[in-house]
């Protein structure tokens, strides 16, 4: 019942909701369109179709290159991880352009292939906060898609009204004494006050477009408060979800595993794997 808008980091109310005219700031996503070229995509894509896809859960197929991970136990070890694929070593430099990446060093890279005829989806999850670090890293392949983002808080989401400039575009909320015009079964046109308005965060869902060939981050609250999945209706043809995941503290620089952590981002970053 909202969109998210990458021009002001807000959650929009979608026009024929009960949301419409209401917004709230959603922090914690980056966006950024064509992040790499129609060749460069092709180039890719031909490179992972090289390689075998293996079956995943609900209707998707997976290429992984990561270490061996038991989530349940909380055990890691390199396994069979020989790296990185080594066409992503550009991807991984370009990033480097983008502000929320800075000191990004992936150590997995998982590449997800949907198809509208297998009905593959995803259903709304975290992923591990154990292992992983705070920054998801997506670039979505071959066609457009949504992310749809849920929160089963007991929090309350403050939201406020918005209004349009003349150029259509929808401005952050300003002051609450921003006037709208009010009907009533007395008067109509009379000027008022609309306060911010609360409602329970398990009734809101946001919807995040991704455009083909963009790269998307998740961080901060869009990676720890809200949950994310990719429902049927929103895959219509072919796609690719490329990816990348860091290490969390523990196993970065200071951390109890610094050591296993420094060991598996050598081999990451040597990109030359192949699919484990």
């Amino acid at each position: 019942n909202f969109t998210y808008c990458p021009a002001t980091g807000l959650a929009k109310g979608n026009e024929h909701s009960e949301f419409a005219g209401w917004a709230f700031p959603f922090p914690g996503v980056f966006l950024m369109e064509e992040f790499i070229s129609e060749d460069e995509e092709s180039e890719i894509v031909e490179l992972m179709d090289q390689d075998d896809w293996k079956p995943s859960q609900s209707g998707r197929k997976k290429q992984d290159y990561g270490p061996k991970v038991n989530f349940k136990k909380q055990r890691l070890k390199a396994g069979s991880f020989t790296g990185l694929p080594s066409f992503s070593k550009k991807i991984v430099a370009q990033m480097k352009a983008c502000s929320v990446l800075g000191g990004f060093l992936p150590v997995e890279q998982c590449n997800l292939d949907y198809m509208p005829e297998r009905g593959s989806a995803i259903d709304a999850h975290f992923d591990d906060w154990w292992l992983w670090g705070e920054r998801l890293v997506s670039l979505n392949l071959l066609s457009k898609t949504v992310l749809s983002m849920s929160c089963d808080s007991e929090d309350s989401i403050q939201l406020f009204p918005t209004f349009s400039k003349g150029n259509g575009e929808l401005s952050p909320p300003g002051s609450l004494t921003e006037t709208s015009a009010c009907k009533n079964s007395d008067e109509e046109g009379i000027d008022c006050i609309l306060s911010p308005r609360l409602v329970p965060s398990k009734e809101v869902s946001v919807a995040i477009h991704l455009p083909q060939r963009s790269l998307v981050v998740l961080y901060s609250d869009a990676r720890y408060k809200w949950k994310h999945a990719i429902y049927r209706k929103h895959i219509e043809h072919r796609r690719i979800c490329v990816t990348f995941r860091e290490l969390s503290a523990e196993f970065s620089a200071g951390g109890r595993h610094e050591q296993l952590g420094k060991e598996l981002l050598e081999i990451a970053l040597s990109f030359q794997g192949r699919p484990v």
